[in-house]
């Protein structure tokens, strides 16, 4: 009876075990239970869009692992003059094939829209592969840490296209794009601001170590790529977008004409048997949808290259003089919270305005960025140095979520996803010559900020005047989806 007894239930022991067990699973489980209710809301699930937001979480945490292991090779573990050498040859060699590379990249990717799920998964499992062959060269910087940081630098912008491409075909009912793409870059935001501390702790470990974490993010990443509805491969009813089409378009009209115009144009007819071949029809170019959009990537393009520039050129003159009575270290992370938390507030604007007016929004903030970066010229402190951080995150989301609302109003849904594709490889080369700029200038403040609002004053010559005259004007598609 008593060995009876004893089989009746669990004993004190299993029960406090599996009681422990379920407490020390309980935080995880939950955080995922909470992870994805948020990412799966408001239709968010069923159309797939969800697993996209979870997508580019862990490619935000795995890239952010990858920076912390090159920045602490490249850039904190020599003095400054040497850091800055190396730094310009990092630049050298990755960013300048990249710049060759990048308007490939688009165009390349473009020809691929039934592969759209294995293009994101090979971005990943490339940069999987990368890490691991950098593991072994970023204790020593040796040269060939290089190609690789090329070949990661390169599979994450790829990965960027093809997200921008994904993301109108995954949006839910009554979803915009703007929102979806808020939610998008919340998510890898988020991520990065978690994985960041993560990667600084394997850091203490060995050099190797988050490297070795990349790695693991990015299988992850390759799998979950696949797990993307099939609809993301479907390119039924699309055609390739090109940013001139000067036989078409000699002259940039002021406004689009109607949405479906480019694509009803058909091939002139021939009289019958005299032999001649109908003229080929050629696909729609983004100036076939007036100037709102060209000017809205100026805009963009110089908040990019204001954002390239303010990561290299601070990060030296930082380094060399930090904030009063602050480290370096601590200098260059109030300036990166504070970009971060701008960046954040801005995507959250965004999604709350629902890109209302983008035009007139891409106008303001470009004007609030240049603004404050004279101000920060003039009184250059560590409040104007922070506070230019913050400014130049909050206007780039913004002026980029507004840019993506005006691409999905006046581009045509059967060459959209090609425009975001051209329009995203456009932006990143901006970040570049931003960047250029920045290892190249002498690290004086002032000068460096001037330059800043330089940058932001020539964006604003080149856009302000077209995007507020074509917000005077209206827009035959004043609806965004």
């Amino acid at each position: 009876m008593t060995a009876a007894r004893s089989h009746d239930g669990p004993g004190p022991l299993r029960r406090a075990g599996r009681a422990t067990g379920r407490a020390l699973r309980t935080p995880f489980t939950g955080t995922a239970r909470g992870i994805r209710k948020a990412t799966h809301a408001h239709g968010a699930g069923e159309s797939g869009l969800g697993r996209l937001i979870e997508l580019h979480a862990v490619n935000g945490a795995g890239d952010v692992m990858i920076t912390v292991a090159l920045a602490s090779t490249v850039f904190f573990s020599v003095p400054t003059d040497e850091a800055r050498g190396r730094v310009a040859l990092y630049l050298t060699i990755t960013m300048a094939p990249f710049t060759l590379l990048a308007p490939v990249i688009g165009p390349l990717l473009d020809r691929l829209p039934h592969g759209r799920r294995a293009a994101m998964a090979g971005a990943m499992l490339a940069r999987a592969l990368l890490a691991v062959t950098m593991s072994g060269a970023v204790a020593t910087g040796g040269l060939e840490l290089y190609p690789a940081a090329l070949g990661v630098l390169v599979s994450s912008k790829a990965y960027g296209v093809v997200r921008s491409a994904v993301v109108p075909r995954l949006l839910p009912p009554k979803f915009s794009l703007v929102k979806a793409n808020s939610r998008v870059t919340l998510a890898g935001l988020l991520a990065t601001g978690v994985a960041a501390p993560i990667g600084a702790g394997l850091q203490t470990i060995g050099s190797a170590w988050p490297l070795y974490g990349a790695c693991a993010i990015f299988i992850v990443g390759t799998f979950l790529a696949f797990t993307m509805p099939p609809k993301v491969d479907s390119a039924k009813g699309e055609r390739r977008a090109r940013l001139i089409d000067p036989e078409d378009h000699p002259h940039l009209p002021h406004r689009p004409e109607p949405v479906r115009r480019p694509l009803d144009r058909k091939p002139q007819r021939t009289k019958k048997g005299n032999g001649e071949k109908p003229a080929k029809e050629r696909p729609p170019g983004l100036r076939s949808v007036g100037g709102s959009v060209l000017h809205g990537l100026q805009a963009n393009a110089a908040h990019r290259a204001l954002s390239g520039f303010l990561i290299f050129f601070l990060a030296f003159l930082l380094r060399e003089h930090p904030m009063a009575g602050q480290s370096a270290a601590v200098s260059l992370a109030i300036v990166g919270v504070s970009a971060g938390v701008g960046n954040a507030c801005g995507t959250a604007v965004g999604a709350w305005l629902r890109a209302r007016g983008p035009e007139v929004i891409i106008a303001t903030v470009l004007g609030l960025a240049l603004g404050t970066a004279v101000l920060a010229a003039v009184f250059f402190s560590t409040a104007a140095v922070a506070a230019l951080g913050a400014v130049a995150g909050f206007t780039q989301a913004l002026s980029k979520l507004s840019l993506d609302a005006m691409i999905q109003r006046d581009v045509p849904e059967e060459v959209r996803t090609s425009a975001f594709a051209r329009s995203e490889t456009l932006l990143q080369m901006a970040w570049v010559v931003g960047g250029g700029i920045g290892i190249a200038l002498p690290l004086n403040a002032v000068l460096g900020m001037s330059v800043a609002a330089g940058i932001l004053a020539l964006g604003a010559a080149t856009s302000v005047r077209g995007l507020l005259g074509a917000a005077r004007r209206g827009t035959p598609h004043p609806r965004v989806a």
